[in-house]
């Protein structure tokens, strides 16, 4: 069931327990003392349903941008990163289900952290790209790999409904360059690497991107996935870990 849009409220995460902000979250970029006027009243997790944090105007994603998956997959670095876009209605939220759909028999996980844009974008150098990120959540790529492999392009087998499941904060003081990802599937650790073996780095992503469109506040980046990517199965779980945000969970489920 999804909540009224009235009851869809934005807040702090303090550690212990959630402030409720006046507006939205994105009001808040770069105004750390309006947030100590703004506050409401405070919250236990166990109080609230977490929604996804933002909703963009587009999901841009990159792939392979991990030097331990290239090497894993025997291929030489890109010498620029590679675009490609998710549909909006793919966005879902931690602690709910991924539809594993019907005519599909390959449903991958790819974890990764992704950019959370803060202000208008548009032609910036990666030294500028720093202050127009709002800060940091996780994404699960999730992919249909038979559609990608059948259609020899990305578009439907990344935009099932439901296929990128965010969250379950923003993060807004951390270092995007030394993080610590992991995937779990049913408690098993499919992926384990770190934010510094990309091969692009967020700023110089951000950049690359605003040369050619403009992002917008709320826009979310994918910055690729580390090696160990395969498939999951309808009853499964899948977790996403980065160390400074959290941990992003979905169940996987057959569509009727």
């Amino acid at each position: 069931m999804t909540p009224d849009e009235e009851n869809i409220k934005s807040g702090l995460y303090d550690g212990e327990k959630v402030i409720e902000l006046k507006g939205d979250v994105l009001d808040y970029f770069k105004s750390e003392d309006k947030i100590k006027e703004s506050t409401i009243e405070s919250y236990t997790l166990d109080d609230i349903e977490i929604q996804s944090p933002v909703n963009p105007s587009k999901i841009v994603c990159i792939g392979l941008n991990y030097k331990d998956h290239a090497k894993e997959l025997n291929l030489d670095l890109p010498n620029e990163p590679v675009i490609f876009l998710k549909a909006n209605s793919t966005l879902n939220k931690t602690e709910s289900q991924i539809i594993y759909p019907k005519i599909s028999k390959q449903v991958d996980y790819e974890g990764e952290l992704a950019i959370v844009i803060g202000a208008e974008t548009k032609q910036v150098s990666p030294k500028e790209a720093k202050d127009h990120i709002f800060g940091y959540t996780i994404i699960n790529d999730v992919t249909a790999r038979d559609f990608t492999l059948n259609d020899g392009q990305w578009v439907r087998g990344k935009s099932c409904d439901g296929f990128a499941p965010i969250g379950p904060f923003i993060e807004t003081e951390m270092d995007p360059l030394n993080q610590r990802i992991v995937t779990k599937v049913d408690d098993e650790i499919k992926q384990d690497s770190n934010t510094r073996n990309m091969i692009f780095s967020p700023y110089e992503i951000v950049s690359y991107i605003s040369q050619s469109m403009t992002l917008y506040p709320g826009d979310l980046i994918a910055t690729g996935t580390p090696p160990g990517v395969g498939p999951m199965d309808a009853g499964s779980t899948v977790e996403v870990y980065i160390e400074d945000i959290g941990t992003l969970k979905n169940y996987l489920i057959k569509e009727e």
